[in-house]
């Protein structure tokens, strides 16, 4: 039998059995005590509860956050020309949808980054995905002639998803170590293509099944408020540096203004972000427009009609959103494999790997321009593999974080990276390709053949800063090592002396 926190005992344990309690502790298995009463239903419920928050079931639910994250984000995506016909507005007004939603998610960021370093993780988590699940829902019922309400909802909504970003995996860094946290950081990275795959999917079927497209903004709210309520219960609140078997022994935690000094000298970690930065880029941009850009090459090789009225074609949605799915799953599972198999040659294997995938990437990437004007097959072929390639590294820049960085400054590590990936990538890649686009558009406003060129054009941008991300990737190696054996020696340093700690 086993022994709850108040004394009681439960049913069904051996003596070598532990329970965990709401406290996170362990309590060890006992020999039955005369002292010891049965436990109430309400008691046992409690206990058979607090059995499930195993680290692979937490892993699990940030996951599935993770996945609603995404799914939510990528959702206006999906409807965008249904949108742009709604509120009547033209391509760079349409862009600022993505541009002021990513605004506002990097300036929270490193705000919910202090607090993950120093209050409850899983509190903070539960109340920023249950804030973007009401405003999401709340942003369907806005009427065509509030456009800036609209645009102003979805601001909201990045501020709710920036604490979730800022502050999951570092709890999954805490819960796991070497390559089982590599493999578990893949599975909650690859949550991010799959979301925004299934965004696209569910914004595009559900406004065919309901006639409306208001009805897409509708469904993630509900799963988003499941998800916060299984935070809340089955996420336990690992100790920072548990993984790390430094938990118990960490004694000084340092000022933030000595964490962003120490960020900023690590080498490893700025490189890191700067790629990240032409990563979110080329995602933004790509997430907004591509599905634009394939229907306005359908309409130019007179394949499809321009839509005039709502509801507008769903076909390039749905392909574009399986696709990310697929290639999201084939990009992490190959990127971790690649990984632990490079691991064996060379300790510098994470950014390499990284590096090699964005090179090969923005190669596949140009094609799609090249094969589009001919044929939308080839076209879907290039955007498969440039996906796939690109997609490589999300969970592997998470690992390298996790091995430059101290565990009691990851979350204002991820949150300051999570800022200046945004406010360098996808805070402006969606609305400048619009810009850019609707520029090149004034000459021959009325062409349809024009629309699609000058949209391509823009989003030829995309492969060039990718080629720059690989760059950085590159330059990360050379520091890769020293950068983690300074943080070994910073977190032995902070778990034996507080004043011996360095910045």
């Amino acid at each position: 039998m086993c022994v709850e926190s108040d004394g009681c005992e439960i049913e069904g344990c051996s003596s070598s059995d532990e329970v965990h309690t709401l406290s996170g502790r362990m309590s060890p298995g006992l020999k039955s005590n005369p002292d010891l009463h049965p436990c109430k239903p309400g008691q046992k419920f409690r206990a058979a509860l607090l059995r499930c928050r195993s680290p692979v079931a937490a892993a699990g639910i940030l996951s599935f956050g993770n996945v609603l994250n995404y799914m939510d984000r990528y959702t206006v995506a999906g409807v965008l020309l249904d949108i742009q016909k709604h509120f009547n507005v033209k391509d760079s007004e349409a862009g600022l949808l993505q541009t002021v939603f990513i605004c506002s998610f990097m300036v929270a960021a490193p705000i919910f980054g202090y607090l993950g370093d120093r209050f409850n993780r899983k509190i903070i988590l539960s109340c920023g995905i249950f804030f973007w699940s009401a405003v999401t829902l709340s942003s369907s019922f806005i009427t065509k002639e509030y456009y800036w309400l609209f645009v102003l909802s979805r601001g909201l909504v990045g501020i709710g998803e920036s604490s979730y970003s800022s502050i999951s995996p570092t709890i999954i860094g805490d819960l796991f170590t070497n390559n089982t946290r590599t493999m578990m950081l893949s599975i909650f990275y690859f949550a991010i293509p799959l979301g925004s795959g299934l965004g696209y999917i569910l914004g595009s079927s559900v406004k065919q099944a309901a006639g409306d497209w208001h009805w897409a903004l509708r469904v993630s709210p509900v799963l988003g408020m499941t998800a916060g309520g299984l935070i809340l219960f089955f996420v336990p609140e690992p100790k920072r540096g548990s993984a790390d078997q430094l938990g118990g022994r960490l004694k000084a935690r340092t000022p933030w203004v000595c964490d962003m000094k120490a960020l900023a000298k690590n080498r490893s970690y700025v490189f890191t972000s700067l790629a990240s930065a032409a990563v979110s880029f080329a995602t933004g941009a790509f997430g907004m427009w591509i599905p634009q850009y394939l229907f306005r090459a359908q309409v130019v090789q007179k394949t499809v009609l321009p839509c005039n009225q709502e509801p507008c074609s769903i076909k390039d949605s749905l392909i574009f959103g399986a696709i990310t799915c697929v290639t999201g799953f084939l990009g992490v599972l190959i990127g971790a494999a690649a990984t632990r198999l490079c691991r064996q040659k060379t300790e510098r294997a994470d950014p390499l790997v990284c590096a090699v995938s964005m090179l090969g990437s923005a190669i596949f990437i140009c094609l799609i321009f090249v094969a589009a004007k001919k044929s939308i097959v080839g076209a879907y072929i290039c955007i498969f593999i440039g996906e796939t390639l690109l997609f490589l590294n999300w969970a592997i820049t998470a690992d390298i974080l996790m091995y430059v960085v101290i565990p009691t400054r990851r979350a204002t590590a991820v949150a300051l990276q999570s800022f200046t990936s945004h406010i360098l990538g996808d805070a402006g890649s969606p609305y400048l390709i619009g810009l850019i686009s609707e520029a090149l558009q004034k000459s021959y406003a009325h062409s349809n053949l024009w629309k699609f060129l000058s949209l391509g054009y823009a989003l030829m941008l995309c492969p060039f800063v990718i080629v720059l991300g690989g760059m950085f990737f590159l330059a990360t190696a050379l520091f890769f090592l020293d950068d983690r054996e300074k943080a070994e020696k910073q977190l032995n340093q902070l778990s034996t002396s507080p004043s011996s700690v360095k910045v």
